[in-house]
């Protein structure tokens, strides 16, 4: 009997290996099904020239260490000098502002302008921002980081508004009214002028305040040395400047191990005592982080059905630099650039999927879209043991029903690659519906716990090994893990992803591309020096000035979580992340109307 037992698993094991290796034959010939339907592309190449790259301003700041001997094309040169040009921040007339001068939220205030007036949906609401420090005194200067929002709490609605600064105290802050109803006027001083100034001395001179580590290791024997972009000091180091993508990347050398030694990386941990004292007083949770401004007069407006127009057609635009992207109505995104279809049944989702190889390139919150993938499509995340169910079923057609009750059936589930959990990378397979979904974090510099050497790949490189087509869909975001450095090390990273999503699209054109863009976060005292949405906001500006013109979608997961009423959280809740989702599925399965 027993030997008829494992004789049995045995033949189940190999039929198991046997069936994934017809499955990644499978969905590679899925992949491979568009090779030679390429047509003319008609977004930009490395070689085009655009107009708006000329209008640039020299940049005197210094280059960031390793990346003082990066040679830059004059296109490349002239677009980089662009991107900084556009990020300057207004700074204070003084170098050193006492901390009783700095803007205070308590004292400040706002003012809708004509809150009495006959509002109608589609119609523009101008607020007015008035700042004043601790004493009371209006400021005379700008620079203040402001976020606003309009909201409607019965509706759980809910948009962004544009912040304009006047640069003598004031701002003035623009709302699109976009549903009917009471609406509610919020403004919120993130960082005032000061703290900014202080974050942005931080990017420049101490970008070294989150370290990396790798172990290294020969046998029993082990060693860990610090890493990053660029190391400072004399002592030997380890270049792992990726031979492909060129991007830097420096540890220094183990004392008695070789640098082919290294087996891992992980996040060393954050640097301390960054403030003076002056400079901590600007970073005060409950006093000048993430404060709200409250209004002197009305903080709402009644807000009329715009009259005899077909509602739904103002929540399109052809304009794709419309502003806001879309905004909040019963919970549900409302993108006004595109349809979007709302998948709220996992079948929905397991068909718009059926037959795509999905690839997710990111950090943490990217991973958050394989995870909500995963449990929905259909049922919960489930055991390796179903994989290998439904393999066998899927090859052998084997009779397997007690394993079924045991461990109860599932479309999408995980395929366990044994890696470290929250780090990945991850895969999950639905054999019903021929749907391949994986997810890989990007490259270093990333502060994630151990990651194998093995598994450190840069976006551009993966880029470069999928062949694509009509079945590939790619998802990327990255940002978070690049606030603490000079905005060239970004950018630089951005460019190689770039010419690998360009050199993608122009050998298979009907790949979907889908960029996520950065979000807001919880911010205290701590976590504004390394990760602030103000560092949030610059990274992502350049991104969206660097694939713009190319074709790629975005899901605006910035507005989505400033517009929500839910507290910010890096990573968003799953009411937010499941209209992430449905945008981005939208991509993949366009409406149509």
């Amino acid at each position: 009997m027993w030997r008829d037992s494992f004789r049995l698993q045995i033949f189940c094991l190999l039929m198991a290996v046997l069936a994934v290796v017809v499955l990644v034959h499978n969905f590679f010939q899925v992949e491979h099904l568009d090779d030679y339907t390429v047509s003319g592309s008609n977004w930009i190449t490395e070689s085009n020239d655009q107009t708006s790259l000329s209008q640039t301003t020299k940049s005197t700041r210094k280059p960031y260490c390793g990346y003082e001997q990066q040679t830059l094309s004059k296109r490349e040169r002239a677009e980089q000098e662009s991107l900084l040009a556009a990020l300057q921040w207004p700074k204070p007339p003084d170098d050193k502002i006492a901390f009783l001068q700095s803007t205070d939220p308590v004292h400040s205030d706002f003012v809708i302008v004509k809150p009495s007036k006959f509002f109608e949906v589609g119609d523009q609401l101008e607020v007015v921002v008035r700042v004043r420090d601790f004493q009371g005194k209006p400021k005379q200067y700008g620079g203040d980081y402001l976020q606003a929002r309009i909201h409607s709490p019965l509706l759980k609605a809910g948009a962004i508004g544009r912040i304009v600064d006047c640069h003598n105290g004031l701002y003035k802050v623009f709302f699109t009214l976009l549903w009917p109803g009471e609406v509610e006027v919020s403004v919120t001083l993130v960082h005032p002028s000061e703290a900014v100034q202080v974050l942005l001395r931080l990017r420049e001179e101490r970008p070294d305040r989150v370290y990396f580590k790798s172990s290294f290791k020969s046998g029993r024997y082990s060693e860990t040395t610090e890493c990053n972009v660029c190391l400072p000091g004399d002592l030997p180091v380890c270049n792992f400047t990726d031979l492909y993508s060129g991007e830097p990347w420096f540890c220094y050398k183990p004392r008695k191990l070789s640098c082919a030694s290294r087996i891992s990386h992980a996040k060393g941990g954050y640097q301390k005592g960054l403030l003076t004292h002056e400079e901590s007083l600007f970073f005060q949770s409950g006093v000048n982080i993430k404060m709200p401004i409250l209004s002197s007069g009305p903080d709402s407006v009644i807000v009329k059905p715009k009259a005899f127009t077909d509602s739904s057609n103002m929540d399109r635009a052809e304009d794709p630099t419309v502003f806001p992207s879309g905004y909040y109505y019963e919970d549900l995104w409302r993108p006004r650039t595109h349809w979007i279809y709302h998948f709220n049944k996992s079948d929905d989702i397991s068909k718009c999927l059926q037959g795509k190889v999905i690839h997710l390139f990111g950090d943490s919150t990217m991973r958050q879209w394989f995870e909500y993938l995963t449990a929905t499509v259909p049922g919960k995340l489930c055991s390796f043991a179903v994989l290998i169910n439904s393999i066998l079923k899927y090859v052998a057609n084997m009779p397997v029903e007690l394993l079924d009750r045991e461990t109860g059936h599932k479309d999408l589930v995980e395929f366990n690659l044994g890696s470290p959990k929250n780090v990945g990378p991850f895969m999950s397979v639905d054999l019903k519906h021929n749907i391949l979904l994986k997810f890989r974090c990007h490259g270093p510099p990333i502060r994630f716990t151990t990651v194998f050497t093995s598994e450190l790949r840069y976006i551009a490189n993966e880029l470069n090994g999928i062949v694509g087509g009509r079945n590939t869909v790619i998802a990327i975001t990255i940002w978070s893990h690049f606030s603490t450095f000079p905005v060239e090390v970004y950018i630089r990273r951005l460019r190689n992803i770039r010419r690998a999503v360009i050199q993608l699209l122009d050998r298979s054109p009907k790949t979907l591309i889908v960029i996520r863009t950065a979000n807001v976060q919880e911010l205290g005292p701590e976590v504004s020096l390394f990760n602030s949405d103000w560092y949030s906001l610059q990274l992502d500006s350049v991104m969206r000035k660097m694939f713009s013109g190319i074709a790629v979608h975005f899901v605006d997961a910035w507005e989505m979580s400033l517009a929500h009423y839910l507290p910010h959280n890096l990573h968003p809740k799953e009411v937010i992340v499941r209209n992430q989702i449905d945008t981005f599925l939208s991509y993949v399965c366009p409406l149509q109307i």
